[in-house]
């Protein structure tokens, strides 16, 4: 299978540490780049990640929280002293737009590349980004302001042609895309040879969630079915659950129970609190909840 991968870039939350930076994720699919949040520090970790800046097609900004977006106006500052011409587009909450132009226009004139504004309304469950192989739809969160998160689903992808079969009734090559497609074969004396037994299934078409800052949303997990690997935040223990709510975040037992009554495969947990010096606690309580739990980490990749 072709390659799904997040990047893990930054996984802290407002304050930052010697040990996490800001939030900031790439997300990796079919030699396709997404980065996902864009904080303080994101360039620096984007060079030790050792991705290709140029291949990143899109930006999602989950919130206008500096934490999550601090970084992108240098991001696109560097994007033009790269030599991008490559169009930049920008998923992000539609009051952001004017802010958005005006640093442009401050800061980044005479850019050689256009930047493509899409304004998200973060109250709709809809699809914002759509290619031939995948789909990127926005999640409604709870936050202080307009939030939202983001899932990455693949299209179905088509089914496996057997070479034995190819050799033995001596399909052309022209021909293998329509089988895979779902076409049956005709021999030359007649016989329909059924797609079933020219082909094997698909792989499973994966999918990545991405939950930005939220309060605790019991209904949550509907809209997140059966999702393959899904990013929480889990900025709290439940040892500050109160300040979780106080602060619209989560803790790592509510991001768990997410990820349980979704049915999902994996759990990434991150947006850690500064007062953690060591997010074990934090990964030890989800674990509790959901056993395939893991902390991310500056550095760290995960297969979806």
């Amino acid at each position: 299978m072709e390659p799904f991968r997040v990047h893990i870039l930054g996984c802290g939350s407002a304050l930052p540490t010697f040990h996490h930076y800001a939030s900031s994720q790439v997300i990796e699919i079919r030699e396709k780049l997404f980065m996902v949040d864009c904080g303080e520090g994101t360039q620096m970790q984007l060079r030790k990640s050792h991705l290709r800046f140029t291949k990143i097609s899109a930006v999602f900004i989950s919130h206008l929280h500096g934490d999550h977006c601090f970084g992108l106006m240098g991001l696109i500052s560097t994007f033009g002293m790269l030599g991008r011409t490559a169009t930049l587009h920008v998923y992000a909450p539609s009051e952001f737009e004017p802010i958005l132009h005006q640093q442009i226009e401050f800061f980044c004139t005479g850019l050689e590349y256009a930047i493509e504004f899409h304004g998200i309304d973060t109250t709709q469950n809809k699809i914002v980004f759509e290619d031939r192989s995948l789909t990127v739809e926005t999640i409604p969160l709870v936050h202080r302001i307009s939030c939202c998160g983001y899932v990455f689903r693949e299209k179905p992808l088509l089914r496996h042609i057997r070479r034995d079969m190819i050799d033995c009734y001596e399909i052309p090559i022209s021909q293998i895309n329509n089988i895979k497609l779902g076409a049956d074969w005709i021999t030359d004396d007649g016989e329909v040879i059924p797609n079933e037994k020219l082909t094997v299934p698909a792989d499973k078409a994966r999918s990545y969630a991405y939950c930005s800052d939220t309060r605790y949303q019991p209904e949550l997990y509907k809209s997140l079915e059966d999702v393959d690997t899904l990013y929480h935040e889990s900025t709290y223990a439940s040892d500050n659950e109160k300040r979780a709510r106080q602060y619209y975040h989560s803790t790592a037992r509510q991001a768990a129970m997410v990820a349980r009554d979704a049915h999902v495969n994996k759990l990434l947990l991150g947006h850690y609190s500064a007062r953690y010096d060591d997010e074990t606690v934090i990964l030890k309580e989800a674990k509790e909840i959901f056993p395939n739990s893991y902390l991310t980490d500056e550095g760290k990749v995960f297969d979806v």
